[in-house]
């Protein structure tokens, strides 16, 4: 087997186990789907400065799971389009959109095979991130998408989980405490994590079904390469020490209403904007 065989069938894996995850995360109180979906608060304030006014642009949120963010692309304008390879999520999606009663266009479709699924669309906005980049196995392959996709002076903006947040873990044993330990790979090249993906990062039932999850890790330099090889201009690159929910149990509010460790103050997130 070749690794690109190797890939697409671990791809294949991932999506079966999206498509099982995604009844949980709908009926979870993590996502508040019970209600107002409440997309803003996904969103960290400087997100939106970055982005600048999204009234009346095509925005393409690449990956987009449930859509909440998506939402908040067209809650602010945008002509919005959600794209993901999971067909119950792509399903859930809609849903969500009918009932907060904004507009949204969502595709199902492989990320790689995207330019293709959207009929050669081109989008001012491409968004992407909060737990995206680790299902993609070629960083290559999926930046020379995005710049395909992109409309000339077109912008993509990634948000993601910082490498160091994936790298770190509890001290393993008994008795365990606060203390968290660089436990994982920080760069990526080693291959393919498989992970038991039973209970995933929201509260609710176990998954039923195809419960095999594999990801890659990747470094931010190796974001960079890629994005500079397909031939995009990286504008800004921001480092942040909160994210919008308390992955381990010692993070402390901030005024934002996000988390953060208590101490030391590392980066979690990141934020990074380019341009064709």
């Amino acid at each position: 087997m070749t690794s690109d065989e190797r890939d697409d069938r671990l791809m294949r894996a991932n999506q079966a186990n999206w498509d099982a995850r995604t009844p949980v995360h709908l009926a979870s109180r993590f996502y508040g789907l019970d209600g107002d979906p409440d997309p803003s608060r996904w969103f960290a304030p400087w997100e939106w400065r970055d982005l600048g006014d999204v009234a009346g642009r095509d925005v393409l949120h690449l990956q987009c799971h449930l859509g909440t963010e998506t939402i908040a692309f067209a809650r602010r304008g945008a002509r919005a389009v959600g794209l993901d390879f999971s067909a119950a999520s792509v399903a859930a999606a809609s849903g969500v959109a009918a009932r907060a009663g904004v507009d949204v266009d969502y595709v199902r479709a492989n990320v790689y095979d995207a330019v293709e699924a959207l009929g050669g669309r081109r989008f001012d906005v491409v968004y992407t991130g909060k737990g995206a980049l680790c299902y993609l196995p070629d960083l290559d392959r999926w930046a020379d998408v995005v710049a395909r996709l992109l409309r000339p002076g077109g912008l993509l903006y990634v948000v993601e989980f910082h490498p160091l947040l994936n790298a770190l873990g509890p001290k393993p044993g008994p008795g365990e405490g606060p203390e968290l330990l660089l436990r994982h790979d920080y760069l990526g090249g080693a291959g393919p994590v498989h992970r038991d993906a039973t209970h995933t990062y929201t509260d609710g039932p176990a998954v039923e079904g195809a419960t095999d999850s594999y990801e890659w890790t990747h470094g931010i330099g190796e974001v960079l390469d890629a994005l500079t090889a397909a031939g995009l201009t990286v504008r800004s690159l921001r480092e942040s020490d909160e994210l919008p929910w308390p992955r381990w149990p010692q993070m402390v509010r901030t005024p934002s209403g996000w988390w953060r460790l208590p101490e030391p103050r590392i980066p979690l997130l990141y934020g990074l904007l380019a341009a064709r």
